[in-house]
């Protein structure tokens, strides 16, 4: 799948101290230190059906900034994004409007690479669409069947996860709401027939008309945790040691059934834990509501732009806040985002500025302390200030190349 285009990363100020990016991990709680020289990242990709949407640039922005300040330390990054282009949500939204669903993937897919470009997010190494990518998808569910941790239910096939140790007892919530979530989201808890409620979809035996492709295990379509845990082992496998890669990211959406599924069912494959560190980037909610496909409630890049936002504005908007938390959206905001821009352009049209190395040090620490972005920010606006009060001593492009570096932020 042909990604975006790449983006231009300035180098790091000399004598920048770089600490290592340190995440809190959405299962644990804890702070997980990345300090490997070689990392690794799975993102999951949109469903192309109605992209791009201010939750999902939320996320991908959010990860962004990490792969940014990865990439500034020296360190080494390795970067998989997906694209669910076969999904029964596709296929219905397809059919409510009379599109073939191949086109109406196609159409998405090339909306969403405008916005990342628009909104300068770096492209992922590997981007994989799952249709192009069927024969390796096939083939880590047959790897998986033949585990013998799997059954089938009429041609279908489910993985058993209560024949996987610790995958009931480490559940994120309580069974009773863990139920419900996997309902609401995709599963099928009350299917007759199998051995666990939780039991997650593996092969999807052919449905008419509807698409299917050949597999050992007969014509049909994956489920849709297997389809990220092929993609990631395939592609990032094996540079990380205890588990199979260094980050699992996307919304908090996915935290439970989606990345909780993709870690069982990978370790099913693998017998070892899937990734080091789990992050979920908060909701974006619009009119007193999460942000979503479901409820209509969409804001959408793309006509923000051709409002005449410009793409730096979207980013500053959405990335100055606190990453985990859910986050109410104003229009007020990108009002917010092109004033403070402006003042940062002022700032650094000046002829002397202020010094600058200390106040890109305290950036990059908050960086790197669980993306403290609100604190980032706060540093830039002590540096205007100093800066408007006459002090001397720096060199504008070094911060604005810092500014570029780690926010993606250019003027």
């Amino acid at each position: 799948m042909k990604s975006w285009s790449a983006v231009y990363l300035p180098p790091a100020l000399p004598g920048i101290i770089h600490k290592p990016l340190t995440l809190k991990d959405s299962y644990t709680g804890k702070m997980v230190p990345l300090e490997q020289n070689s990392i690794t990242s799975y993102i999951c990709g949109i469903t192309p059906y109605d992209a791009t949407h201010l939750g999902h640039a939320a996320t991908y922005l959010t990860f962004d900034l990490i792969h940014r300040y990865i990439k500034a330390s020296g360190k080494s990054l390795q970067f998989t994004e997906n694209i669910t282009d076969i999904d029964d949500p596709l296929l219905e939204r397809a059919k409510r409007d009379n599109q073939d669903w191949k086109d109406l993937a196609t159409y998405q897919i090339s909306l969403f690479r405008d916005d990342m470009t628009a909104l300068r997010v770096i492209p992922p190494n590997s981007y994989l669409g799952v249709v192009e990518s069927m024969e390796l998808i096939t083939k880590k569910i047959f790897e998986l069947v033949e585990t013998g941790l799997c059954y089938e239910i009429e041609g279908d096939y489910y993985l058993s996860i209560s024949k996987l140790e610790g995958a009931l007892e480490n559940l994120p919530c309580s069974l009773d709401q863990a139920l419900s979530i996997f309902s609401e989201r995709g599963g099928d808890p009350d299917l007759i027939g199998k051995e666990h409620p939780l039991d997650t979809l593996i092969w999807l035996k052919a449905r008419p008309g509807e698409p299917a492709w050949p597999s050992p295990l007969g014509s049909g379509r994956p489920g849709w945790h297997i389809e990220c845990v092929a993609l990631a082992l395939e592609t990032l496998s094996g540079a990380v040691e205890p588990t199979s890669i260094t980050l699992q990211g996307g919304g908090s959406d996915l935290r439970f059934p989606h990345h909780y599924m993709t870690g069982v069912q990978a370790r099913a494959i693998t017998n070892k834990p899937f990734a080091s560190v789990y992050s979920h980037a908060g909701m974006i909610e619009w009119q007193g509501e999460k942000m979503s496909k479901s409820k209509g409630n969409l804001v959408f890049v793309s006509k923000l732009l051709e409002a005449g936002w410009r793409g730096e504005e979207i980013r500053f908007a959405l990335i100055n806040r606190n990453y985990t938390e859910d986050f109410q959206w104003k229009e007020s905001f990108l009002q917010k985002a092109r004033t403070d821009l402006a003042r940062i352009a002022a700032a650094l049209a000046r002829e002397e500025v202020a010094q600058t190395a200390s106040y890109v040090q305290q950036m990059v620490d908050a960086i790197a302390n669980n993306l403290e972005i609100t604190k980032a920010f706060a540093a830039i606006d002590n540096w205007c200030e100093a800066t408007e009060k006459g002090e001397i001593g720096g060199n504008s492009g070094e911060m604005a190349r810092a500014l570029d570096l780690y926010l993606g932020i250019t003027l």
